[in-house]
């Protein structure tokens, strides 16, 4: 699955060319092409699903423990979840199950990535014409979660169940939002020149009476985008944050505008090797197995900071050998392999090296 391996013939030609793997594997000889593909037609995408929420699962405290992000320090120790969608476009005519738009097929990735463990923990993939706010319309967070999510979350009855829910949202007011200013706090002499304004603010529109949404009393930071040159405006129902805190946490969004860019750069999931539902999804849920995997080697064994795409593509090129990690991550030269094989398994290697 790692990017410019393509279809069956990649993993057939590693497993033919080399017996160490045909060893390990327990295999005589590579599968056959027709084999590969009917299993995998027979095989449900949920089945990947599950094994990526597994291996998740396993190695929760390897992750966490080697996380490469910077804590702010007011939110140390909560749950943090950044929320995001990104779609991967496809073409209506050969997968006529993904509406997008009306000559336009697509899927979206529904994702939440937890801010501890950096890696997504939950991925929901749908049509792409599904709303970003209800592409994990049905996940429940923990009481006292922080959700940090982009202005196509602010939606008046959604910030309302995060409220009794008690957990605290942050995300962006869109720009025609009706509001009355209760309080302007006041900023300090130090502030980052960043910070604009910090305000208590109701939502005032019908629409925000009609929810309840406008009994709650909410904050608003304004802060100045340098790189666009433009303010945007950062709502959040906590009202006891400093506003450094509010700001940096929705800067962190950028962690899971990363992650999506990685997972199309470097993963195969921009072409499919399958046009159905169920081939399009194990697909992608293989594509999040390397990911995790990646990361994971990325994290523990490369002894040096590492891009992910650098990584991926030494990884992928190692694919038609039989190397250890630690010489692909921090190239320290192995002695001479010793493998304990069966006498069968000898005379399956002496037949191959001397025949013909």
């Amino acid at each position: 699955m790692l990017k410019d391996d393509h279809k069956y013939y990649s993993v057939l030609l590693i497993l033919d060319k080399n017996n160490f793997y045909q060893i390990y594997q327990s295999i005589s000889q590579s599968p056959a092409r027709s084999t590969m593909s009917d299993g995998n037609k027979k095989r449900d995408w949920q089945v990947f699903e599950s094994l990526y929420y597994r291996l998740l699962s396993h190695y929760k405290s390897v992750l966490k423990q080697h996380h490469n992000t910077h804590i702010i320090e007011e939110i140390k120790g909560k749950v943090v979840k950044l929320i995001d969608s990104s779609t991967i476009s496809l073409c209506l005519a050969m997968f006529d199950w993904a509406e997008f738009r009306t000559a336009k097929g697509g899927i979206k990735l529904h994702t939440s990535w937890d801010y501890n463990l950096m890696i997504p923990d939950v991925v929901n993939i749908t049509e792409a014409k599904v709303h970003d706010r209800y592409g994990l319309k049905q996940l429940i967070f923990p009481k006292d979660t922080i959700i940090v999510e982009d202005r196509a979350y602010f939606d008046f009855e959604l910030m309302l169940n995060r409220i009794k829910a008690e957990n605290v949202f942050v995300t962006r007011i869109k720009s025609n939002t009706l509001y009355e200013t209760i309080e302007e706090l006041e900023l300090a002499d130090d502030v980052d020149q960043h910070i604009l304004k910090d305000e208590i603010i109701q939502l005032t529109s019908g629409r925000a009476i009609e929810t309840g949404i406008s009994k709650h009393k909410l904050r608003l930071v304004h802060v100045y985008k340098e790189d666009e040159n433009k303010v945007i405006a950062i709502i959040t129902n906590q009202l006891d944050w400093e506003y450094n805190t509010i700001a940096a946490l929705y800067k962190k969004r950028w962690d899971i505008e990363l992650f999506f860019k990685a997972l199309k750069q470097n993963l195969q999931v921009k072409t499919f090797w399958g046009t159905s539902e169920n081939a399009v999804k194990s697909q992608i849920y293989v594509a999040l197995i390397n990911y995790l995997l990646l990361e994971l080697i990325k994290r523990t064994i490369s002894k040096k900071a590492v891009a992910f795409s650098n990584l991926s593509e030494k990884v992928r090129f190692c694919l038609y050998h039989y190397l250890s990690l630690d010489y692909v991550c921090n190239e320290v030269r192995e002695g001479v392999r010793k493998v304990t094989i069966s006498p069968q398994k000898v005379l399956v290697l002496e037949r191959d090296l001397f025949s013909g």
